[in-house]
């Protein structure tokens, strides 16, 4: 048996609870569904008098969360309604990036995203169209609903294999990874997907969005709910931006702020101006005093003349006819311009080239924007301009001239300059938050493996610290060892260094030049004797080839010589040679070339050469 209706009151005053103990406001839901829902979770738990059911509620605060699971009912898939969403990829988003530069950001808005699939199905649609490393740079997707429990799940973007049905192996595959019986999305492009609450009834609009899908969530609020919604998703959007709804959702009465882009799949474009339709009202007030007004001519002229903008207007003929006051302290100007031809005019070519822009606009009548001038007046003196170029049409269709309006952006601009650079901070320190908070999550779990980690590395660290003791003692040992070896090592060095002293006082007390060369004739000894002979110290000569000398010896014609020492044991030649010793004179020296044995005494390894003067050749 169907119970008895409550008064409408009643319901009401459920609404006004809610809205004053939580802060939901479900008065602009459709009230037939939205009582239905109430009355499903009264059932369950036994209520059939609203006010009896606002005082469950007053005492049992979980409550609160199974009445919003149940009025909110978060339905969703990814990629759901799989013809929307092919259009969607092969169509849209084609369409909003060839609108955009190569750089420029894309913005997203999910609105009434639930647990999250919907965002993710955008950011894959978006990663297959740019690549995984342009969709990180350029795309942010900010996926909204009023939700909390439905955010926290989408936040972990943690699904069931069941939930993941609508998509295909490989877009699994290249999306996802698994987590026991869990898919996760990437992490890497999870980034860009930020999550937070908002009330599409009570809470501002996000801003400067390219795509904003909402769908199957306006056609629970009322007529009045949804005009409002919709008025905030124009204001939401940018230029030519475009707005994504449900299968259920018409938007048949809000047709003179959005045009379909295809009705059937629910794609509409912002229309731009203003949606209350107010202008045309101003213009026919205006037109209906104009002719009560009189002196016209001069208060025009004085209007334009102190105009805080700058302006300048030209004839049909491209005649400067008007400049203001403003126009000649900016760009210095005088009243001598007027009747001379634009084109002579410092200001046709800066800081625009203008006479293209005034001639599109006297051909195809309509105004022309020129957005984002910079003007570098002097070094490191920069101002922006947002230039008007509006046909003069007179009431007949004539063209009267053009009228060219330089607006100073240049505050806004730094202002616009500081609000993106502190939006990109903000945006950043909040993702660089939500990836903080999963690592922690992370963290905490390595945390707990770590501690039963270190409890076993303990154990292991007494018994190494038995075997370092017993390792101590063996190295002392071996200490013992090295200092005696270290001693015999000293001993002999010392023993090597009077060795190498002996050599050289051997060497040095050889009256006759000796040189001892290496296999590849590079020269290893030059002794005392042959530096009296020759004049050339021992730095000098060391490592230098034999046939490179400049002395005042021949030694081209020792090369035979010493090359057949090299190759025989046995060899040895005595040579008389003419020479010019140190002093300069002319010399007989006798030269014994033989050759240098290697330790076995069988092999050589160079040649040695001894010379001693033989008397004077002149």
């Amino acid at each position: 048996m169907t119970p008895p209706a409550e008064p409408n009151g009643q319901f009401e005053a459920v609404l006004t609870y809610l809205r004053e103990s939580r802060g939901f406001d479900f008065t602009g839901y459709k009230r037939t569904s939205l009582a239905r829902r109430v009355r499903r979770r009264m059932s369950q738990v036994g209520v059939e008098d609203f006010g009896e059911y606002i005082d469950l509620l007053q005492v049992d605060s979980e409550e609160f969360g199974a009445l919003f699971t149940t009025i909110l009912i978060n339905v969703t898939s990814f990629l759901r309604d799989r013809e929307t969403w092919d259009y969607l990829r092969s169509d849209i988003v084609p369409t909003i990036l060839a609108e955009r530069g190569p750089d420029d950001p894309v913005r997203i808005w999910s609105a009434g995203c639930a647990s999250g699939q919907e965002a993710y199905s955008l950011a894959m649609v978006f990663a297959d169209a740019l690549g995984a490393e342009r969709f990180r740079q350029r795309v942010k997707i900010y996926a909204t609903d009023v939700d909390d429990e439905a955010l926290n799940q989408a936040r972990h973007a943690a699904y069931s294999g069941a939930e993941l049905d609508n998509l295909a192996e490989d877009q699994i595959r290249q999306y996802f990874e698994q987590h026991g019986n869990k898919y996760v999305f990437r992490k890497d492009l999870r980034r860009s997907v930020i999550f937070g609450r908002n009330d599409l009834v009570q809470d501002a609009p996000i801003s400067r969005i390219d795509l904003l899908a909402c769908r199957n969530t306006l056609m629970y609020f009322n007529a009045e709910t949804q005009a409002k919604v919709l008025g905030r998703f124009h204001f939401a959007l940018a230029p030519r931006g475009v707005l994504f709804l449900g299968k259920a959702e018409m938007l048949l009465s809000h047709s003179r702020i959005f045009d379909p882009v295809d009705f059937k799949r629910r794609f509409f474009r912002k229309t731009p101006g203003n949606p209350t339709g107010l202008g045309n009202l101003v213009s026919h007030a205006y037109a209906h005093r104009h002719s009560e007004v009189g002196g016209l001519d001069e208060l025009r002229e004085h209007a334009f003349s102190t105009s805080p903008v700058a302006q300048v207007v030209v004839t049909g003929e491209d005649i400067v006819a008007l400049v203001n006051q403003h126009a000649e302290v900016v760009f210095g100007l005088s009243a001598r311009d007027v009747g001379r031809p634009l084109r002579d005019l410092e200001i046709a070519y800066r800081p625009v080239e203008l006479r293209s822009y005034v001639e599109q606009a006297r051909v195809e009548r309509r105004a022309l924007r020129i957005k984002e001038v910079e003007w570098q007046r002097l070094p490191g003196d920069s101002a922006w301009f947002e230039i008007h170029v509006n046909p003069l049409v007179s009431n007949d269709n004539g063209l009267l001239g053009v009228s060219i309006v330089f607006h100073d952006v240049s505050a806004a601009r730094k202002l616009l300059d500081e609000l993106e650079h502190t939006n990109r901070q903000l945006e950043s320190a909040y993702e660089e938050l939500q990836s903080t908070n999963e690592e922690l999550e992370t963290t905490n779990e390595e945390l707990q493996s770590t501690v039963e980690e270190l409890e076993t590395t303990n154990e292991e660290l007494q018994s190494t610290n038995e075997e370092l003791e017993t390792m101590n003692e063996e190295l002392q040992s071996t200490n013992d060892e090295l200092q005696t070896i270290n001693d015999t090592l000293r001993e002999r060095s010392a023993e090597l260094n009077d060795v190498n002293d002996f050599l050289e006082s051997i060497m040095t007390s050889v009256r006759y030049g000796v040189i001892v060369v290496d296999q590849e004739m590079r020269i290893l000894v030059w002794n005392r004797g042959a530096e009296d002979l020759w004049g050339l110290r021992r730095d000098e000569a060391s490592s230098e080839h034999l046939l490179n000398l400049d002395i005042g010896l021949p030694v081209a014609d020792l090369r035979t010589s010493v090359r057949n020492a090299m190759s025989d044991a046995s060899f040895e030649e005595v040579l008389l040679l003419d020479a010019v010793n140190r002093r300069g004179r002319k010399t007989k020296v006798r030269v014994i070339v033989s050759a240098l044995h290697g330790p076995n005494g069988a092999n050589t390894e160079g040649a040695i050469l001894t010379m001693e003067p033989a008397g004077d050749s002149g």
